[in-house]
């Protein structure tokens, strides 16, 4: 699995791997085969929960694959710099005891919170429907982050990689299981032009809505790993190989 993918094709976006490298190089093998894609963007928490997370990133480095940062990524940045412990059923120790752990993480701190182009956001979570201009949030974010900085209490770094539900003017619920009136999925308020690719809410499944395609279809949990091809605007996906872990 060392060589890149072709340059032939188009844009496409890949769902929550969360250490499932198996099921990463069966869809990017598909992807191949139909020679359709020529840059992949892995919407955000490459590791934690599933079996091989050094896997994932070591593949990422290797197939030229690009990412944003989600909420798993960073905890393991937090925990690599000591300013974390490790949680019960974390599974990245993988990472932390590798030979080439400083490469690793070095090049998954240097990932960015928000991709952006004409056409299409990426993000891992959502945007905050006042945000009229989510590179702008994110871009001080990153420096703190690429800088070794913790910045895991920053309430916009909180939303761009762990909103779920939100109201009219940003505000998040207590509670995602019942997050009470006047709240809804956050991109119920999003007003973009651009298409929002994202993930991390394998509860609500395959979004496929006016501009944004949720793509964390669980297969962490047993589900599905899937990726949209931007250009075709279509979803191409593999089944996972077991349950590596359940919600909760």
């Amino acid at each position: 699995m060392s060589a890149r993918l072709g340059s032939v094709g188009q844009r496409v976006f890949v769902g929550d791997v969360q250490g499932c490298a198996t099921e990463l190089d069966e869809l990017l093998e598909a992807l191949d085969q139909r020679r359709e894609c020529h840059e992949v963007w892995l919407v955000g928490d490459l590791v934690n929960r599933g079996p091989d997370s050094l896997g994932v990133l070591r593949r990422a480095i290797d197939r030229g694959l690009h990412a944003v940062l989600g909420n798993h990524d960073l905890h393991l940045l937090d925990v690599a710099s000591g300013s974390r412990p490790l949680k019960p059923g974390d599974s990245f120790g993988d990472v932390l005891e590798a030979p080439d752990r400083d490469d690793l993480l070095a090049w998954l701190r240097s990932r960015p919170l928000v991709a952006q182009w004409d056409d299409v956001l990426c993000v891992h979570a959502g945007l905050h429907p006042r945000w009229e201009d989510p590179r702008a949030v994110a871009a001080p974010l990153e420096r703190a982050i690429a800088a070794g900085r913790r910045v895991s209490d920053d309430p916009d770094l909180a939303f761009l990689v762990r909103v779920r539900h939100c109201d009219a003017g940003g505000r998040r619920p207590a509670d995602d299981l019942d997050p009470g009136p006047g709240f809804r999925p956050w991109d119920a308020f999003y007003r973009g032009e651009r298409t929002v690719a994202f993930g991390h809410w394998s509860m609500r499944g395959l979004v496929v809505g006016e501009r944004v395609r949720g793509l964390d279809t669980g297969c962490v949990w047993g589900g599905r790993l899937s990726a949209w091809l931007s250009g075709s605007d279509r979803i191409v996906s593999v089944p996972a190989r077991a349950t590596h872990a359940r919600p909760g």
